[in-house]
């Protein structure tokens, strides 16, 4: 092991030294530990292989990082144990970034070597194994890891020609940085671009474009999107910008056999392209040339495991380490992506305004003047009348109407009909919810049933809706257009694709399938449930889901209309009805700088029990400008204390943490104490 002082000894024996990281997530030992290689495993025992060695007594796993001849450890060193695998399955450059990352976010290198090197799957190593290596594949005693070799097999095939990305008016041509983008990519330059993609693009066909003119100039690519349907969607358009077997999926639902299938063939060079959700941001590429995300603000994009690093920040980060292009899009525009333009680390690529206005659908709201003078109820109707009439236009011309509802289920959230006190459940307090017309009120936190429920402040029995979810909104929507197929899209059955003709889709957001042809209108219905959220990001949110559900509106030239059921004077409306996404992420971020909300500062939550939240705050030595603000309420009876800093303070911040929480960590802390930097939720 390391010790405090740094001896730089050669080992008696003249046997290599590996630096190894176990996989022990605990604070006090994130630091590679220094073990010696015997002779039967120095020719396959090379940096980025999976490892077995003794540590405090027990056999544990760990990854090897590299090869030297000297160790800094006074004592005399153990032996690896075990070679469990000669794959080197740990690339040097994700070895680079998996410490940027654990250092980002306070967290460990194990940790992060966990999201990033998939469980091995012996059956498919056996596969297709590497070739043996060589003498010359064994890098040297004194090479560093980031310069050292490892076993690699020839491309099996190289495959057809790239063919030149389109830059006609119908694809990155409808941009005026368009063209120049792709021209960068092919010469094989690092080009790093925000992207508001028009109403109605065929975004896979972007982002597909993009990958071919990398891997036209002889780089590859790593794209994440966030959900299954976009991976689907993006799979098919790179076939056909690339050819078959010129990429591969990588996401946590393919299982584990097909999950390490694809991981070891872009492991191997066999691939130039790694698409995939968040368990692709890791993914070992050779000669990477560009990062691409879209929709970024989608919170699926977040890792719900320690130490939750965001995609978009693993990518950027990538690019920074590796000289890689970088393309954030999205049909909004998150306030992270617009500090990267303020700050001219990135450059906008946007369409011009005549382009926009004819691309757009006729977006109009139901709470301005002229709307409420026609019809008073608009104010306080979930239907006005002007989304009734928009949407029986639309099917009157044979074309599908969307219905965007915010919430999933028939009734998700009840009130007493007389006092309007929200009704919850005698058990638990948890929010009661109706799972049908004739069904009975269920708790949504325990699952009781409260068949016999009677309103504790005025002893009413009858509900009413507080929160209408989308199956309700498809039975109403169904009695008002009778003879209208009405389908809907959330959970239990997301739709990929509809038809063209007449017909009512009510979707929640995120789920909206795509029609042939276009949708002929769009209604945003409850728009009060994303507005009044207590969240930082409510409008930001809001507005992303807007766009995304608006966006698949035919344009108002061909008869496209969305309504939203909001008043036209609030700020995330008017974004959505100029069709000017950049223009609220820059509003936005002015104001996080005024309040000193991220991403305008670092920002990073400390949640547990309140004595050992004040345990870790004691322990830590937090730099000069940090506040500590809170402490703020969190679930199962434990507080949350937040922690401010400037974004130049950020890695001083991140290390006094992670130093905190090593030190309760070896004095084995009974209570856990959970570090976040930067969390999507502050409250």
């Amino acid at each position: 092991m390391t010790p405090s002082r740094h001896t730089d000894r050669r080992p008696a024996d003249g046997s290599p030294v590996a630096r190894v990281c176990v996989d022990v997530p605990l604070a006090h030992l994130d630091r590679p530990f220094d073990y010696l290689v015997p002779a039967e495993l120095a020719a396959t025992a090379v940096p980025g292989t999976r490892v077995k060695v003794r540590f405090a007594g027990q056999l544990v796993d760990g990854w090897l990082l590299e090869r030297t001849e000297r160790s800094g450890h006074a004592g005399r060193l153990a032996y690896l144990e075990k070679l469990v695998s000669p794959e080197p399955v740990l690339a040097p450059e994700i070895a680079r970034l998996a410490r940027a990352v654990a250092d980002r976010y306070a967290g460990s290198l194990a940790d992060v070597l966990r999201l990033a090197v998939p469980p091995r799957h012996a059956r498919v190593e056996k596969e297709t194994p590497p070739e043996e290596p060589t003498p010359a594949d064994v890098p040297p005693a004194d090479v560093p890891a980031d310069e050292a070799r490892t076993p690699r097999i020839p491309r099996s095939t190289t495959g057809p020609a790239v063919p030149d990305p389109p830059t006609g008016a119908d694809g990155w041509g409808a941009y005026p940085a368009g063209p120049g983008f792709l021209r960068a990519l092919a010469d094989g330059r690092a080009p790093r671009a925000v992207w508001s993609a028009l109403p109605g693009e065929d975004w896979p066909a972007r982002v597909a474009e993009a990958a071919a003119a990398t891997v036209r100039g002889g780089r590859g690519v790593v794209a994440v999107v966030a959900d299954a349907r976009d991976l689907d969607r993006l799979d098919a358009a790179l076939t056909g910008a690339l050819g078959p077997d010129r990429h591969v999926r990588l996401s946590a639902a393919l299982g584990p056999a097909r999950r390490y299938r694809a991981f070891l063939a872009a492991r191997r060079g066999r691939v130039p392209v790694v698409i995939g959700t968040r368990a692709a941001m890791f993914a070992p590429v050779e000669r990477l040339g560009l990062v691409a995300i879209w929709d970024d603000g989608d919170d699926l994009h977040a890792e719900p495991r320690s130490p939750y690093p965001h995609a978009r920040e693993v990518l950027l980060t990538r690019a920074q380490l590796g000289g890689a292009a970088a393309l954030v899009g999205g049909h909004a525009r998150t306030a992270e992506a617009q500090l990267l333009v303020e700050t001219g680390w990135a450059r906008e690529v946007v369409p011009d305004r005549a382009t926009v206005r004819a691309r757009t659908p006729a977006v109009a709201p139901t709470g301005d003047d002229p709307q409420l003078a026609r019809d008073p109820g608009a104010a306080t109707a979930r239907l006005p009348s002007l989304a009734w009439t928009t949407a029986r236009d639309a099917l009157r011309a044979d074309a599908p109407v969307l219905v965007q509802v915010p919430r999933r289920g028939y009734l998700p959230s009840v009130s007493c009909a007389d006092c309007r006190a929200p009704a919850r459940c005698p058990h638990c307090a948890g929010p009661l919810a109706l799972p049908s017309a004739r069904g009975t009120p269920v708790c949504r936190w325990c699952g009781r049933v409260s068949a016999a429920y009677a309103c504790p402040e005025c002893g009413g029995r009858r509900l009413r809706a507080a929160v209408v979810g989308a199956r309700r909104t498809a039975e109403e929507l169904g009695r008002a257009f009778p003879g209208v197929p009405v389908r809907t899209s959330g959970r239990e059955e997301v739709l990929t694709r509809v038809p063209g003709g007449a017909g009512l889709v009510v979707a929640t957001p995120g789920a909206e399938p795509v029609a042939d042809g276009g949708f002929g209108a769009v209604l945003l219905l409850d728009s009060w449930a994303l507005l009044t959220r207590a969240d930082l990001r409510a409008g930001e949110e809001a507005l992303r889901r807007w766009l995304a559900a608006a966006a698949l509106a035919r344009p108002a030239t061909a008869g496209g209309r969305v309504v939203v059921v909001a008043d036209g004077g609030l700020a995330p409306v008017q974004a959505l009805l100029r069709w000017d996404p950049a223009w609220f992420a820059a509003r936005e971020l002015a104001e996080r700088r005024e309040l000193g909300f991220p991403p305008a500062v670092r920002m990073a939550s400390v949640t547990g029990t309140a004595p050992a939240v004040a345990e870790l705050l004691a322990e830590a030595r937090l730099p000069e400008q940090a506040e500590v603000l809170g402490p703020v309420p969190a679930d199962d009876d434990r507080e949350r204390m937040l922690i401010r800093v400037p974004r130049s303070r950020a890695a001083a911040l991140a290390e006094a943490l992670h130093v905190a929480a090593g030190v309760r960590a070896a004095r084995k802390a009974a209570d856990p104490v959970r570090v976040q930097v930067d969390p999507l939720e502050l409250f």
